[in-house]
Formats: C-alpha cells, sequence, structure tokens
C-alpha cells in the first residue's frame, strides 16, 4: 500500500562520539564539527549547567559534594537529553563520553550507539604542558592556549579565565584515569573508530576528524531498517520478526503488544484504549496509528531500526501510517 511516486529522502543524522584524554582538544574539535555538521553538542557542562533535565539537579548535588556522578546518572542525564526532538532531527555530539567501558555498555542498552567515535591522542608530557597555558572563553565556551591559540581580539583576551583544575597534579590523575579506561572503550568501538594525533596544529586535527565523521562504514545493511512483516493468520509473522530483531539488533514492535503496554502504562492514550478494551470493541485505526507512531519515533527505534508486524492490515491503515510519516523501507 505504498504509492509507487512516493520518494523518500534518507538523511543519517550525525551520532558521534569524541573522546580522548584531558587537554587533549576535544572540546575545539567537538565545537568545530558542531558548526560545519548543525548537529548538537551534548558534554559534561552543557549538561550539568545549560540543560533544564530532571536529573540535573541530582547530578549537580554530587558535583557540589565533590563527589564522582555515578556512571548510571550520567547515562540516564545522556538518554533524557537525546531523545529530544533536536538531538534526534539535527544529530549529536559526545564530548568526552563515555568516559569508560561500563558508561558505554549503558549507552548501548538505552539505544545510544555512535556511527563515528574519534578518539584523540598525544603524549602525556604534551597534555600536562597544554593543560599549564589552557584558557576558557566563559561567553562562547571555546578553549584558547596561551602558547598555541591566542586569540586576536582583545576583548576576547581580557575575559578568558583558567579553568578549575588545571594543577600539574590534578592533570597526571587525570590521564592515570584515563590510560586505565581507554582499553575498555577501545574494545567497544574498536570497529567504528578512528584515532587523531592531536599534537598538531588543530585546523589539521578538526579536518582529519571531519573526514573521517562523515564516511559511511560498509555495512550489509544500506539504511537503517525499517520493516514490515505482513502475512495471514498463523503465517508467522511474530516469530519471523522476532527472530529477525534478534539476528540484527533492531527493535521489535507487535502492535497488539503495544497496545497492550500503552492500557499498563495507564498512559493517556492507554485510556482511550483502555474503553475499547473493556468494551471488547475494535480500537479505531486513527488511535491506533497514534500509539504505533510515538512508538516508532523514539530514539531506540530512530537510531537502531524497527520491525513491526501486527498492523497495518489494510490499505487505509497503511496510507494513515504513511501520513504520520512512517514509511518503511
Amino acid at each position: 500500500f505504498l504509492h509507487p511516486h512516493i520518494r523518500v529522502f534518507l538523511s543519517i543524522a550525525p551520532r558521534i562520539c569524541i573522546l580522548g584524554p584531558p587537554a587533549s582538544g576535544k572540546t575545539t574539535v567537538a565545537m568545530w564539527l558542531c558548526k560545519h555538521l548543525d548537529a548538537i553538542r551534548i558534554s559534561q557542562e552543557t549538561l550539568l549547567f545549560k540543560e533544564t533535565l530532571p536529573l540535573t539537579k541530582e547530578a549537580k548535588a554530587y558535583k557540589e559534594r565533590k563527589q564522582k556522578i555515578p556512571n548510571a546518572l550520567w547515562a540516564n542525564l545522556i538518554q533524557e537529553r537525546l531523545s529530544n526532538v533536536d538531538c534526534i532531527k539535527q544529530g549529536w555530539i559526545l564530548e568526552g563520553f563515555p568516559e569508560n567501558q561500563e558508561q558505554a555498555w549503558m549507552l548501548q542498552s538505552s539505544g545510544i550507539i555512535p556511527v563515528h567515535v574519534v578518539v584523540l591522542y598525544a603524549p602525556d608530557t604534551v597534555l600536562i604542558e597544554r593543560n599549564s597555558g589552557k584558557r576558557l572563553d566563559p561567553v562562547t565556551e571555546e578553549v584558547f592556549h596561551t602558547t598555541f591559540d591566542w586569540p586576536r581580539d582583545p576583548w576576547v583576551q581580557q575575559r578568558l579565565v583558567k579553568p578549575e583544575d588545571t594543577s600539574e597534579q590534578e592533570i597526571s590523575k587525570k590521564l592515570l584515569e584515563y590510560h586505565r579506561s581507554f582499553p575498555g572503550l577501545f574494545q567497544t568501538y574498536q570497529k567504528i573508530l578512528k584515532s587523531i594525533n592531536a599534537d598538531q596544529p588543530c585546523m589539521d586535527v578538526v579536518s582529519q576528524a571531519l573526514t573521517y565523521v562523515q564516511t559511511r562504514h560498509r555495512s550489509a545493511a544500506p539504511f537503517t531498517p525499517r520493516i514490515l512483516f505482513c502475512g495471514p493468520p498463523g503465517s508467522g509473522k511474530r516469530l519471523q520478526a522476532a527472530l529477525i530483531a534478534e539476528k540484527y539488533g533492531i527493535v521489535n514492535i507487535c502492535c497488539g503488544q503495544l497496545l497492550k503496554e500503552a492500557v499498563a502504562e495507564k498512559t493517556k492514550l492507554g485510556e482511550l484504549v483502555k474503553a475499547y478494551f473493556d468494551d471488547d470493541r475494535p480500537v479505531p485505526d486513527n488511535l491506533v496509528v497514534k500509539i504505533v507512531a510515538k512508538r516508532l519515533n523514539t530514539l531506540d527505534c530512530v537510531t537502531n531500526g524497527w520491525v513491526l508486524c501486527g498492523f497495518p492490515r489494510d490499505i487505509e491503515q497503511g496510507e494513515q501510517l504513511q501520513r504520520a510519516g512512517i514509511i518503511p523501507n
């Protein structure tokens, strides 16, 4: 029931992680990539001081007590932010996340899987030297350096501040922690990871990072799968959908199960469905389409792809789903 003349233009929003030791230039690279790709930059600073997410207050409390913010809390904060419509449409660049393998696994289990991971590296001696001259523009959040990258604008020069924790002892401690965590991160992302030497002119680093994140990985799947299973009752749609979902790591959506979950979770749409369930009447198409479309637009489905069975069952339902922007490929 897809009209043959409808053409769907698929564009892949960037999903990028910029990793590396302290003072390797993650912020600078992330900001430049965001300018080029029109993506949303997410960092510890933006999550804690620029967002008003429900979990922000809890994370800030740890920071104020000078306690380490738990991995699970970071993962939940990131998931919450990336599920916002701007990140889904424009794509995102995670700066300095994940910091360790546990965070990476937590993000993956939430459906947050980067397409490209850029890892900056440089000798510790270079990073320690860089760190001592690091200066921050509190207005633009850009990072400058007293020796390598001093701004020309005298107004910018005047407002630059020295970041906290720039002592040699502090940076050495953070470098040690990074070197301990990195092997686990490398293991998790090795197939999509590109290492770039940060001990070279800033624009060369940015240029190499931009070239890499604009490449597409070779894959058997040319796009994010959006699969529809049709067939008469008893033909095995649900079983095949479950096997496909398991094999390729995509989200399995069964329409009947989805309606039951909406009722069980007592959502507004679920309350409307319940009234039809209680009276043993069929749920109207427009209501089913709303529930299905809402589920298929969530972060895990957009990121990993989906397989849908049990709906639509006729041309009218198919056309309604298409009008809602849900078009299988």
